[in-house]
């Protein structure tokens, strides 16, 4: 992804801090958050642009995790599978140790990370501004959904998102899922959002 650390240009530069603010001056760099910046796409300099809160949520997790240690989650995934149309006030990731919010600089937003074993969640690779980054699937999405609905601070979004990403959900996956990570109660919660039931025989405990 295009983000940028300035201590990560430490051997490219002499004075790595000095060189990255021109090149914000220049309209090269956009700042993110206090240490973390973000190439400009060429066509856009100028412009004012900025990428959305979820590609700057996995471009700063990116930089400081590496991409197979970052997983956009909960409302931010429901963002990027078009399961809540309005822009958000935080996003959502995944990464594998503890790590304090991120208040962003360029609009009044956070970026919240949620300790998890990165590895065990159901997630599939997709494209942002900022290029490619995983996301927690459909199915996965609605169990963190139901498990933490208030995590992100949108908690009245999480029902009707739940609706929509049932309805385009493998059932058989989710209760895979819902098995393998001990989430029934999440999944019961979810079908109850949703108007529906597990399928004939096979029964939340």
């Amino acid at each position: 992804m295009r983000t940028l650390r300035p201590r990560d240009a430490q051997g490219v530069y002499a004075q790595p801090r000095g060189e990255v603010r021109r090149l914000e001056h220049r309209g090269a760099l956009h700042k993110l958050a206090h240490g973390y910046y973000v190439v400009v796409p060429q066509e856009q300099t100028g412009t004012g642009w900025m990428p959305t809160l979820e590609a700057a949520a996995a471009g700063i997790a990116t930089a400081d995790f590496g991409p197979a240690n970052t997983v956009l989650m909960g409302l931010s995934a429901a963002r990027l599978h078009g399961a809540i149309p309005r822009a958000l006030g935080a996003a959502v990731v995944a990464v594998p140790a503890q790590r304090n919010t991120i208040t962003l600089v360029d609009r009044a937003a956070a970026v919240r990370f949620v300790k998890r074993d990165t590895s065990r969640l159901d997630a599939e690779r997709m494209n942002t501004e900022l290029g490619a980054t995983l996301v927690t699937t459909p199915e996965q999405t609605v169990l963190d959904l139901a498990r933490r609905p208030s995590l992100g601070g949108a908690p009245d979004e999480v029902p009707g998102a739940v609706r929509i990403l049932i309805a385009r959900a493998d059932m058989k996956l989710l209760e895979e899922l819902a098995a393998s990570q001990r989430a029934w109660t999440s999944l019961r919660r979810a079908l109850d959002w949703a108007g529906r039931t597990c399928r004939a025989g096979h029964h939340a405990p």
